[in-house]
């Protein structure tokens, strides 16, 4: 193992520059999600010029990619995702964005080209392991209904089935050269909540004479944190926030229409029906009770990223192996949303961070008009998907 570790070590300093430029092409050029063409584009022309098979389409703009060990074995995927999001970006970088609006403020111009990356590592060394190594690039992470699961529902991994699969992401507050893992599990579900109250609008001088859609709406939101500190069990994190309120009246106008919107996130798939169902049950009851009615509609969005026990600590272990081991931390959960949540619910996976943090601290946060990884962390991201993938193929 030894001599594996040091190849992939050697061949990532090699390539290092060009998975750079992988990276600088793909943050310049950013597209939305579910419109990732130029992007599916240039994925499948490299994967042309390293001569590895791969079918594209999948979702749209998905694409998946096949690499074959020496001998039969199991079979482990690899996945990136590709899309960017609707942000104007902000750090004046010489390959900044080119698209107006458009900005990979999430870091995944870094998975995809960390995924290139291990694409030609474990091409390379290809006679060092044995089984199947499946590329997944994957569009439409950050817009429900979200690409992963649109792509298991096309078959993207029913021939072969994967025995496990492995993702990472950035993390801007970890420094550059560490990873970080979580067995069991680490992100939640992630549920929109909309609600409507209707009643009879009116003068604000003369309330007796109409409902208080305003006074409506707060009591339904108050009464809805219960859900969380006296329903939900302590044991379940969960986390029930509203972030709009609007009610189009005026200083004497009471507006017979007020709409609600929220997000509803848990980790715990049986909780989260509960919680949804006692959504609905308050806030119409609530508006019922003072003379109103509300609509509630509740966009079920991406599952529970729920990491398996055994691989995720058999991940740490053998990512000590390849890093110093100090570099390598133990997670806390986080309550943000991933659609490889979908991957997670169908086979054995793997979800881990790996930090892209700058020396001077100005690395931006997630999601932001000024993230700026710092890209010796593209090394870290492409040695560990390599030394992961090896790792549990000759396990």
């Amino acid at each position: 193992m030894d001599k594996l570790k040091q190849l992939i070590q050697s061949l990532t300093d090699e390539k290092f520059e060009k998975i750079i430029g992988h990276r600088r092409h793909i943050h310049q050029h950013p597209e939305l999600s579910f419109q990732e063409h130029k992007t599916s584009d240039y994925v499948a022309d490299e994967l042309k010029k390293l001569g590895i098979p791969f079918k594209q389409g999948y979702a749209g703009t998905g694409i998946v990619a096949t690499i074959e060990g020496t001998g039969k074995g199991k079979t482990v995927a690899l996945r990136a995702d590709m899309d960017a999001l609707p942000i104007q970006e902000e750090t004046s970088l010489p390959f900044a964005s080119v698209n107006k609006g458009v900005m990979h403020a999430c870091g995944h111009d870094a998975h995809t080209s960390a995924l290139l990356g291990a694409a030609e590592i474990l091409s390379t060394l290809k006679e060092h392991w044995k089984g199947t190594v499946l590329l997944i690039f994957q569009p439409g992470e950050e817009m429900f209904p979200g690409g992963a699961g649109l792509m298991l529902k096309e078959g993207a991994l029913d021939d072969p089935k994967p025995d496990l699969v492995i993702g990472q992401h950035v993390l801007p507050d970890m420094p550059a050269g560490h990873v970080g893992f979580k067995p069991g599990m680490y992100m939640a579900s992630g549920d929109e909540v909309y609600l409507t109250v209707k009643g009879k609008g009116g003068h604000a001088a003369l309330p007796h004479t109409l409902n208080d859609t305003i006074l409506i709406a707060s009591s339904i939101i108050v009464a809805l944190q219960q859900i969380v500190s006296r329903i939900v069990p302590a044991s379940i994190p969960t986390v029930l926030s509203f972030g709009k309120i609007e009610g189009l009246g005026a200083t004497n106008i009471i507006p017979e229409k007020v709409e609600i919107a929220g997000t509803l996130r848990t980790m715990n798939e049986e909780w989260r029906i509960i919680i949804q169902n006692k959504i609905k049950e308050i806030a119409e009851g609530t508006a019922k009770a003072m003379g109103a009615e509300c609509e509630v509609d509740i966009k079920h969005g991406y599952p529970v990223v729920h990491n398996h026990e055994q691989s995720t600590k058999d991940a740490l272990t053998f990512a000590r192996e390849f890093l110093d081991p100090k570099n390598v931390e133990e997670m806390d959960i986080r309550m943000t949303a991933e659609d490889f949540g979908y991957y997670t619910h169908r086979f054995p996976s793997v979800f881990y961070r790996f930090g892209v943090g700058q020396k001077n601290g100005k690395t931006g946060a997630l999601h932001t008009p000024r993230l700026n990884i710092n890209e010796e962390s593209l090394k870290t991201a492409t040695e560990m998907l390599s030394w992961l993938a090896v790792r549990f193929l000759n396990q």
